[in-house]
């Protein structure tokens, strides 16, 4: 049993409470399908770090990658009590780990307020990428 929580555009809010580790997949992505062990191996070591790690499918989700603005595969974003920061890090066990242990995640710039995910701006990016799957 997966320790990765699935989020959708019914319960996405969760991640405004806590530290959060979301990554947003697409399950044909070469490099999604790469990092998918080690997502799961830092899912499992979440209790111990102290946060929630979550996934994404943007297949399934165009809404929710609009909110968070995905444009690449995978992206992953660190969550903080709803303060967003995008990880650009290295994509192993150790550095993941490293980044919450080492609370490296203070460095990096908070994603600006109306790019926020819960913010009306990107409110209704959410909708346009979901009229758009549905045009598709």
């Amino acid at each position: 049993r997966s320790s990765v929580r699935v989020l959708c555009g019914s319960n996405w809010s969760l991640v405004l409470q806590g530290q959060w580790m979301l990554e947003f997949y697409a399950p044909w992505c070469p490099a999604c399908q790469q990092i998918e062990a080690t997502w799961e191996s830092f899912a499992k070591e979440s209790q111990r770090l102290g946060i929630t790690v979550g996934k994404v499918d943007v297949t399934q989700e165009p809404g929710l990658s609009g909110r968070f603005f995905v444009t690449t595969l995978p992206t992953i974003y660190h969550a903080n009590d709803g303060v967003f920061r995008r990880y650009r890090g290295s994509r192993t066990l150790e550095d993941l780990q490293g980044y919450i242990l080492e609370r490296k995640w203070e460095a990096v710039e908070p994603v600006a307020g109306w790019k926020s995910p819960s913010s009306i701006m990107m409110h209704g990016m959410a909708g346009l990428f979901h009229f758009s799957g549905w045009i598709r």
